[in-house]
């Protein structure tokens, strides 16, 4: 998808001005590019968006967790949502308080919670009653209170890909409205816990506002019986387009909507995909074109070890050349494969391209979230490079190096 941030100019695609080729010239394919000027001013959109409830912007990092990345967004008065105490270390080495960390997540493990109480973290998104059993005794010990905020699942059916919806019945994330009453009735059976909120999540990539204001409206049911709560965590889920023409809801769309209900209530927000999604891209390189079975393969030196997401979520990524191709250049429907000893190693089936050629490159769009931090070594492929431009948009630097093949057995 093409937009401020990556656009042709000249004849080549650039990120904030910079062209790709210089970068691929010099690290090589595959490799991440993340614009933190892209990823500041969605940061900044979203805080401007929700300025009037107030709300506290905590941005998800299990969408991308690269240290430069957080701490680009830290630096602009981001907190940290975490669902791994792997996420809380990163948060901390990035530069977060621990006060603006939120730890969050179906299956801590009582390490993972004594970590969390141990570090200070703002919030502990409770989403089983036996973690208030074990965040009691860890606060107990070692003589602190520990804020926390129950998990809500509102039984709401989102309008998603049902591979990331998360607050219908079925699903394995929250606590029934019963248990979360049970749980504030018997508030006073953990003496260092402080329940002052009420969170709920029902799913990534939120195609309009309806649920998501139903959802809200379940949680009020309850918080307004309870004088301890004070926030309401509304979670994340906050739509992209990554389709040329998808009209997606805005963040202003869900703010305005949220805003009459919410008056009153401290608010947090903890978007992710919708930060740092449209701010990187995948660029890969054509190894080889083939035909067999009715079908052309474009076959690149990126797939599913690099970019799982079409293949786990029949995820779909534009796909551009780095160079413009011209306005009346024929399109064919190809099927875009990578190089991974598997058949659902496709990233795009049937899709309509110009002629490329072995040694051209491509860049698959709107790639900066999901994409590295799922990446694996499956195949014993070493996982690509991060690179990103600062936010005067013209310095760039490795902010992990591409792995090599020593470290694929490292500590063996």
């Amino acid at each position: 998808m093409l937009d401020d941030v990556f656009r042709y100019q000249a004849g080549e695609l650039t990120c904030d001005g910079l062209p790709i080729r210089t970068i691929v010239e010099a690290v090589g394919t595959p490799v991440y590019i993340y614009s933190l000027k892209g990823a500041l001013a969605n940061l900044r959109r979203l805080q401007a968006a929700f300025a009037e409830l107030g709300a506290h912007i905590h941005y998800s990092a299990k969408a991308n967790g690269n240290l430069s990345v957080l701490r680009a967004l830290i630096g602009a008065g981001a907190g940290i949502d975490c669902v791994s105490a792997g996420e809380i270390f990163l948060a901390l080495k990035a530069g977060a308080q621990p006060s603006q960390i939120v730890l969050a997540g179906v299956g801590k493990t009582p390490e993972e919670l004594c970590f969390a109480v141990e570090q200070g973290v703002g919030w502990v998104n409770v989403e089983n009653v036996a973690e208030c059993a074990l965040l009691e005794q860890y606060a107990a010990a070692l003589g602190r209170s520990q804020r926390i905020a129950l998990r809500l699942n509102p039984d709401v059916s989102a309008s998603t890909h049902r591979h990331i919806a998360t607050g219908h019945g079925g699903a394995k994330f929250g606590l029934t409205a019963d248990v979360v009453r049970h749980l504030l009735d018997t508030q006073g059976d953990y003496p260092h816990l402080r329940f002052e909120g009420i969170h709920i999540h029902i799913g990534s990539q939120l195609g309009d506002t309806a649920a998501t204001l139903q959802a809200v409206e379940e949680v009020l049911k309850i918080a307004r019986a309870y004088p301890s709560i004070s926030t309401i965590d509304i979670g994340g889920g906050l739509p992209v387009a990554y389709e040329r023409g998808q009209i997606m809801p805005q963040p202003e769309a869900f703010a305005d909507a949220l805003a009459p209900l919410l008056k009153g209530y401290d608010v947090i927000l903890e978007p992710g995909r919708s930060i740092i999604a449209n701010a990187g891209i995948l660029v890969a390189r054509v190894l080889y074109l083939k035909e067999q079975g009715g079908h052309k393969f474009v076959v690149l030196d990126a797939g599913m070890t690099e970019l799982i997401r079409p293949a786990l979520y029949e995820a779909h990524h534009e796909i551009v050349p780095l160079v413009q191709p011209a306005a009346d250049a024929p399109c064919e429907p190809v099927e875009v494969v990578g190089p991974v000893c598997e058949t659902t190693d496709a990233l795009a089936h049937g899709r309509p391209l110009p002629p490329l050629a072995p040694g051209e490159h491509v860049a698959l769009m709107t790639a900066g979230a999901y994409g590295y931090v799922m990446a694996s070594n499956y195949n014993a492929r070493p996982r690509p490079p991060e690179v990103v431009i600062e936010p005067d948009g013209e310095t760039w630097r490795i902010a992990r190096p591409r792995e090599t093949w020593e470290d694929l057995i490292r500590g063996e």
